[in-house]
């Protein structure tokens, strides 16, 4: 990084970067406090901010105004706002908060794992995970599940115009890897004639099935439970969802898991994945091309694949033709693969 004035370089990259956990600590902060709510409440002085979050109004000052550094909020003659980000995302009243996922993004474990990245660049792989993704880990993919909700509303609902549900057409969706089960709960949401079984460990679909009966789908959401790769799938889907799962395993087990569900789709069915998708330059766009790294502290084989090898590995399952779609203002994309009629 060079200063304007000069052209010359500084250490304020290095010195920012370093010094990023702060970020972390400070956003995490504010959301367990809930300060972007008693913002958007009204409360815009220090002192009215710490009376609301019984907070010291020291802290307080320090934690907004950092915040207000990093383009959380702003700040004019001593009052702070929401950003339009901040007030759509971060304050616990909006319907798309999505302060939820502190408590998983920021937990102990993913931190945690980042500690020995210099020994999992060594190994091309997480040394401190001790996970297999095939495996169940109820703690971990509960709290996943329980968390990461709120991220899905674009992405489900781009999804479920991709497949054209607000059509009404009866059809049968297998959603893979369900989690919280959003992708198909929005898909059932918007067409009454969508019948969806959710696949994943047990514990997990105890949380899909409390979200299918929150939003009035459970009589057309059933489970499967176990492993995607062995517990039996059923036949002649319409569509089968793959929502962020293949970023967690190498290229030969995500062709196995595409080729059960090639078997599992009936003839002309599409099976829809939603991934982080670096350029082949593998450095753009910026998150998803970072994805890379979480991966690479978080589990012994996983990546974020690009376009082309998502198309080798589908064909090798089986899929002839896959097509790409950026889901708007999200850093994810999707992939269309259809079976031969």
């Amino acid at each position: 990084m060079a200063t304007a004035t000069t052209g010359r370089p500084t250490p304020e990259r290095i010195f920012n970067t370093l010094n990023a956990y702060q970020q972390t600590a400070a956003l995490k902060s504010a959301i367990e406090l809930d300060v972007f709510t008693a913002i958007g409440a009204g409360a815009n002085t220090t002192t009215a901010i710490a009376a609301k979050t019984g907070a010291a109004e020291k802290g307080v000052r320090i934690l907004c105004d950092y915040l207000t550094i990093q383009g959380f909020l702003t700040k004019e003659q001593g009052r702070y706002a929401l950003t339009q980000e901040s007030a759509v995302f971060l304050d616990r009243k909006s319907p798309a908060c999505a302060g939820s996922m502190a408590k998983f993004l920021g937990g102990e474990e993913l931190r945690s794992n980042f500690e020995s990245l210099t020994q999992a660049v060594r190994n091309g792989g997480s040394v401190s995970s001790g996970r297999d993704n095939t495996k169940p880990n109820d703690e971990f993919w509960v709290a996943f599940a329980r968390s990461m909700a709120p991220l899905t509303v674009p992405s489900s609902e781009f999804i479920a115009g991709l497949l054209r549900a607000d059509e009404g057409k009866p059809c049968k969706v297998l959603d893979i890897a369900a989690g919280h089960g959003m992708y198909g709960i929005t898909v059932a949401r918007k067409n009454p004639k969508a019948e969806i079984v959710a696949l994943d460990w047990p514990s997990v679909l105890q949380v899909a099935k409390e979200n299918a009966q929150k939003f009035g789908v459970a009589d057309r959401f059933s489970v499967r439970a176990g492993s995607a790769f062995e517990v039996e799938m059923g036949s002649e889907y319409d569509y089968v969802l793959l929502t962020n799962i293949f970023h967690h395993f190498d290229m030969p087990t995500c062709e196995k898991l595409m080729k059960r569900v090639q078997a599992a789709l009936k003839p002309g069915g599409k099976a829809i994945t939603l991934e982080f998708v670096p350029n082949e330059d593998r450095v753009t766009p910026p998150t998803a091309a970072a994805f890379s790294l979480i991966m690479l502290a978080n589990t012994d084989s996983g990546d974020a694949y690009t376009f082309s090898e998502y198309e080798k590995m589908f064909r090798n399952a089986g899929f002839a033709k896959s097509t790409l779609h950026p889901v708007p203002e999200m850093p994810q994309q999707i992939i269309v693969s259809e079976k031969s009629a």
